[in-house]
């Protein structure tokens, strides 16, 4: 379910609240290729399935970075702020990768909303998010996103 914030006040009213979880999203081979060729990133734990077969996890991983990228689609699903004209990515503060993603795995994302400062023509968002890995006792990722909603 998302949660739209209709100004700015309703979302810094909401500072410290988690929010989410998202959709689950299904890694398959089919996006781990994709993000390798949008990446130039081939290194065969990721694209070789007989060579990652005998690897260290038994299968193809997702790419870190693209765990990392999917957070955008998940924290849109988990929240909006409607009385923005615009939303972009400013950036991340902090990013762990704590669990390997093999192929065929879930994703979803959890967030907490840690910080909201005024900026020129906007606001500036801080939310800490967790990638869960279904099945896993710990997240894939979790990193510190920063985002600016502009007016």
């Amino acid at each position: 379910m998302t949660t739209d914030f209709p100004d700015f006040d309703t979302l810094r009213a909401a500072i410290g609240t988690e929010l989410g979880p998202s959709d689950w999203f299904t890694i398959d081979q089919h996006r781990i290729d994709l993000f390798a060729e949008a990446t130039d990133d081939h290194q065969w734990i990721h694209v070789d399935p007989t060579r990652a077969a005998a690897g260290p996890y038994g299968t193809t991983i997702a790419h870190g970075f693209l765990t990392l990228s999917l957070i955008v689609p998940m924290t849109q699903q988990i929240m909006t702020v409607s009385a923005a004209k615009a939303g972009i990515n400013y950036g991340l503060d902090k990013v762990r990768f704590l669990t390997p993603v093999p192929v065929n795995s879930r994703l979803r994302a959890h967030l907490t909303l840690t910080q909201v400062t005024e900026v020129p023509g906007g606001v500036q968002i801080h939310r800490h998010v967790t990638v869960e890995l279904e099945g896993a006792d710990r997240p894939a990722c979790v990193a510190d996103s920063i985002a600016r909603c502009l007016l």
